[in-house]
C-alpha cells in the first residue's frame, strides 16, 4: 500500500509519517516548505523521517518526497499518476487563525483551491480512502461545551475556520457524487515535540528560557483542550485504517452533521480534558525550571474563549482514547525542547 501524505514536513504530518514508516508503509510526502514559519524546522523534520526510512527494511523506496504547492494542479495530478496511492492523508494547509486575518488570500489558495486539487486527484485515481484535517475552530462562536460533531458549525469567527468548514462540505460532496470514502478529523490544540513555533508551547518555552515576557491573551482565562501529538497520530492512523462508510440509520428529515447517506464521517480528536491557559503555563514553568513573566492581554480577534472535545464518536468508531495527561505531555515537550535546538526555529 502506498499512502499519499500532504504536509509531510509539518508538525502533525511529519509525526504521522514517522509512525507510518515505522510500521512498514510506503509514503509519498508532499510539502511546499512555505515560509509561514522557518523552513529550517521543516527540513529538520524531513531529515529525521529520512533517517527513519533508511532503517525500516521496507523494499523499494519507503519515503518519496515531492516539493510543490497544492495550488499547482499539474504537480498534484502528477503525484497521483506517478505514485498510484491507495490512501490519501491530507494534512497540508495554510495554518494559523490570526494570520488568516492578515493574509486571507493564502488561505483561499492553499485551503480551498489546493483541497479541490486533492479531491480531484482522489476522484480520478480510485483512492480507497481520504482522511483530511479539519479543526476545532469550525465550532466558531459556539459556547455549548463540550463540542460534539452533532452540533451545527455555521458561525466561524476566522477565515481559517471558514476554510476548514468548506473542506468538510467539499469532501462530503465528493463522497456523495463520486462515492469517495472520506473522513474529516477536527483537531484540538495539538502540542508536543517538533511543534509549530507560532503556537503557544514553543513561543512560551523560548520566552521563559530567555527571561522575556509571554503574551497571555484574555487575561489567561482561555481554556483549551490541549492534545498531545502522539494521541493525534494514533487517531489519524486508526481512522486511515478504517474507511468511512455511509450511515444506514441516517435520517434526511432530521440530518445529523456528523454522518451522511454518503461515505463521509466527521470526528473530533481531542484530549477531552480542557485546562486553563494559566495552568498550562504553570506546568511549563515547572518542567522548564523557570518562572514566566506574564504580559496579560485582551482577547484577540478570531479567538474563542474555550474549546473542549467530545470524542465519543471516535471512540465508538476506532476505539480512540487519548492516553497522555496534560502534565505528562508538557513535561515530554519541555524535555525535548531543552535537549534539542528548537530555539533556533522558534
Amino acid at each position: 500500500m502506498t499512502i499519499f501524505l500532504t504536509g509531510a514536513a509539518g508538525f502533525i504530518g511529519a509525526a504521522v509519517c514517522e509512525r507510518l514508516l515505522a510500521r512498514g508503509e510506503r509514503v509519498v510526502g508532499f510539502d511546499n516548505f512555505n515560509p509561514y514559519y522557518d523552513p529550517a524546522l521543516k527540513r529538520a523534520r524531513i531529515a529525521q523521517l529520512q533517517a527513519t526510512a533508511a532503517t525500516t527494511g521496507t523494499s523499494g523506496t519507503p519515503l518519496a518526497l515531492i516539493e510543490a504547492d497544492l495550488e499547482d494542479r499539474a504537480a498534484v495530478e502528477s503525484a497521483f499518476a506517478q505514485h498510484k496511492p491507495t490512501t490519501v492523508i491530507h494534512l497540508a494547509a495554510q495554518a494559523g487563525v490570526r494570520y488568516s486575518i492578515e493574509n486571507p488570500a493564502a488561505y483561499i489558495q492553499a485551503n480551498l483551491v489546493g483541497f479541490g486539487h486533492i479531491l480531484e486527484g482522489c476522484r480520478h485515481h480510485g483512492i480507497e480512502h481520504l482522511v483530511y484535517a479539519s479543526s476545532s475552530s469550525v465550532y466558531g462562536g459556539n459556547t455549548n461545551l463540550p463540542f460534539a460533531e452533532h452540533q451545527p458549525v455555521n458561525h466561524p469567527v476566522s477565515l481559517y475556520a471558514a476554510t476548514k468548514k468548506a473542506n468538510e462540505l467539499m469532501a462530503h460532496t465528493y463522497s456523495h457524487l463520486y462515492g469517495l470514502p472520506a473522513t474529516g478529523l477536527r483537531f484540538f490544540t495539538v502540542y508536543g515535540p517538533w511543534g509549530r513555533p507560532d503556537m503557544a508551547p514553543m513561543l512560551f518555552a523560548k520566552a521563559i528560557l530567555a527571561g522575556e515576557p509571554i503574551r497571555v491573551f484574555n487575561q489567561g482565562r482561555m481554556r483549551r483542550d490541549f492534545t498531545f501529538i502522539d494521541d493525534i497520530v494514533a487517531g489519524v492512523i486508526a481512522c486511515a485504517d478504517k474507511p468511512a462508510t455511509a450511515n444506514p440509520a441516517f435520517d434526511a428529515a432530521v440530518p445529523d452533521p456528523a454522518t451522511s447517506w454518503a461515505p463521509h464521517r466527521l470526528f473530533n480528536i481531542g484530549n477531552s480534558e480542557p485546562v486553563e491557559l494559566l495552568r498550562f503555563i504553570e506546568l511549563l514553568e515547572q518542567a522548564l525550571g523557570r518562572p514566566a513573566i506574564q504580559d496579560l492581554q485582551p482577547m484577540q480577534p478570531g479567538d474563542v474563549e474555550a474549546t473542549a472535545a467530545d470524542t465519543a464518536l471516535l471512540e465508538a468508531w476506532v476505539g480512540f482514547r487519548p492516553s497522555t495527561p496534560i502534565a505528562v505531555g508538557v513535561e515530554r515537550f519541555a524535555r525535548w525542547y531543552l535537549a534539542s535546538n528548537a530555539a533556533t526555529y522558534s
